[in-house]
Order: C-alpha cells, then structure tokens, then sequence
C-alpha cells in the first residue's frame, strides 16, 4: 500500500492530495529519510508524520483494504509518539485561548450565537 494512502486511510489526513502534499513537502519519514507519496509501506516499519508542528510516529502493524473508522486505528497501528509530543498539542490550545480573551474586542460569530441563544432563552 502507498504511504500516502496508508495515512490516509488511518485518518491522519483528511484527503490523499493532503497527504501527497505532506509528503513532497518532506513531512512523512521511513527510517529517517524523507519518502515519495508512491513508497510502498509493510507491516513492522516505523512512520514519522510532522502535522500541525507536532511529531506523531507510528509501527504499522498492519494494512487496511480500504479507510477505516476512528475507532479500529488502533489495529492497523501502534501510536509511540513521546509525551512531550501531546503535551506541546495541549500548549499550543492553550495559548491559543490566551489570545482571545472574552470582553476585549470584537464578539467572534460564535460569541454571537452564545449571546443570541442567553437573549433568547
């Protein structure tokens, strides 16, 4: 199966022309080396997928005929990303809420709606 296809197929990417896109930019690695989208992938080897800033790996345990659920990932692939790697994801949320601080500028279209919705009820 291509690697493009393979993230694809376990939801690491929403479309395959995403993740064509991520690999010829040298964001998906085998063994530490930049792959193609068309590189074939096997059961037992090692995946490095850059997305959002944070490095996820994976083991490919085995390959799925065609895309699967959220839930049956886990048959298909054993997640070893670090920690540290999650918790950079759980910082970069927070500091995003940081920036929008409610009461200072203008109400964003969900603001909006919450007030909407208070008014109403």
């Amino acid at each position: 199966m291509r690697v493009d296809k393979f993230l694809w197929s376990l939801r690491y990417f929403k479309t395959r022309t995403i993740a064509k896109n991520a690999c010829k930019k040298g964001q998906v690695k085998i063994k530490n080396k930049a792959v193609k989208a068309s590189r074939e992938v096997y059961p037992n080897e090692k995946i490095t997928v850059r997305i959002n800033q944070i490095n996820y790996s994976l083991t490919i345990l085995d390959l799925p005929k065609s895309r699967v659920g959220p839930k049956t990932t886990d048959l298909y692939r054993v997640d070893t990303t670090p920690i540290t790697e999650h918790k950079v994801k759980e910082m970069s949320k927070i500091a995003k809420d940081y920036y929008i601080r409610k009461g200072e500028g203008r109400p964003t279209k969900k603001n909006r709606r919450d007030i909407e919705d208070y008014l109403d009820h």
